[in-house]
């Protein structure tokens, strides 16, 4: 396909591109006093951020403490804009369970209109050491990146997160940290349920251990396969098990610019790409051209924060990313 091929199909098809050993206890962030819930027999209320955050929650808290999630399923976590049914949920609560590194940056003004003074938080990537920009193409190449760091702001890629790249859910291994804090945040909070939670939580964790466990096995022949993405979702995942993640744009955007056309094309030769990456429930017919045209298949990965609410699906949806890295990166026979 010719470049003015390119400048032609962006011009008219926009496309959607949305978003080991656990280390022992430590501190959690509860953000108020460290008073208990009184023990009048009340249930804790929980307001969880978004699905992750959700489900690691729900997993501890079993049935002894109501969760609620703030941000609906499918919903683009980096661009949430608040309404008045989740400052209610938020004046209600008692504990709030965030991920913290700046993903949910508009909780601030949420917590302040909410008006709850007692509300306590938990920030589960508390203690995590973040990454920045592990993925090569996020920092532009260098044959034209000074030009290629003009367009990122031009376009509106410029919503980048000062504290790190806040996907550590995607990392089986960082799963389990963020578990731990939010079984000791709830044991901190509602102490006569400490049994509870300490049960749940271990054997959540020995399921993150087993996940962590297969990636390394299954992955192990494909060290240093190369993937493009169009979210910059996966440098956890792919640091943890050896692989290369080369986003093209940090934080998913409506659409691509011939920038981004130009540094996928550009990508796929400098680090011998595997295979291009979409992301479930989006309209990827303009990648699926990229792709014939560049010989490469594009395959979905799925960033998490799409799925129903049973705790479960994060292992269903990271099993099935599993599958796809084997296959995206298994040499052609």
């Amino acid at each position: 396909m010719t470049w003015g091929k390119w400048l032609l199909a962006l011009g008219v098809l926009p496309v959607a591109i949305a978003c080991s050993e656990a280390p022992p206890p430590r501190q959690t962030d509860l953000t108020q006093s460290q008073e208990t819930i009184a023990s009048s027999g009340d249930r804790v209320q929980i307001v969880a951020t978004f699905l992750p955050m959700y489900w690691f929650t729900k997993a501890i808290a079993g049935d002894v403490a109501d969760v609620e999630l703030l941000i609906p399923p499918g919903s683009d976590v980096h661009e949430y804009q608040t309404k008045p049914a989740d400052v209610r949920a938020i004046a209600n609560a008692d504990l709030l369970v965030k991920n913290g590194l700046d993903l949910e940056s508009f909780l601030d003004e949420t917590i302040a209109n909410s008006g709850n003074a007692k509300l306590k938080q938990i920030e589960a990537s508390r203690g995590i050491e973040a990454i920045d920009r592990l993925s090569p193409v996020v920092e532009p190449l260098e044959k034209h990146g000074e030009d290629h760091a003009h367009e990122e702001h031009k376009n509106g890629h410029d919503h980048s997160h000062e504290a790190g790249n806040p996907h550590v859910w995607m990392d089986p291994v960082l799963a389990q940290q963020q578990a731990i804090a939010i079984r000791d945040g709830l044991i901190e909070i509602d102490p006569k349920n400490r049994s509870t939670y300490e049960a749940n939580a271990a054997a959540y964790i020995e399921q993150l251990k087993q996940l962590d466990r297969e990636f390394q096995e299954e992955l192990k022949p494909y060290r240093n396969c190369s993937f493009i993405t169009f979210h910059d979702a996966y440098p956890y995942l792919a640091q943890r098990y050896n692989l290369q993640q080369i986003a093209v744009v940090e934080i998913p955007e409506t659409s691509l610019s011939p920038g981004d056309i130009q540094t996928t094309i550009e990508a796929v030769e400098q680090y011998q790409a595997k295979a291009l990456f979409g992301e479930p429930g989006v309209d990827n017919k303009l990648l699926e051209s990229l792709s014939q045209d560049l010989n490469l298949k594009l395959y979905s990965i799925d960033p998490l924060v799409s799925g129903d609410l049973d705790p479960q699906h994060y292992f269903k949806a990271m099993q099935s990313n599993l599958e796809t890295l084997k296959t995206a990166c298994k040499p052609l026979s």
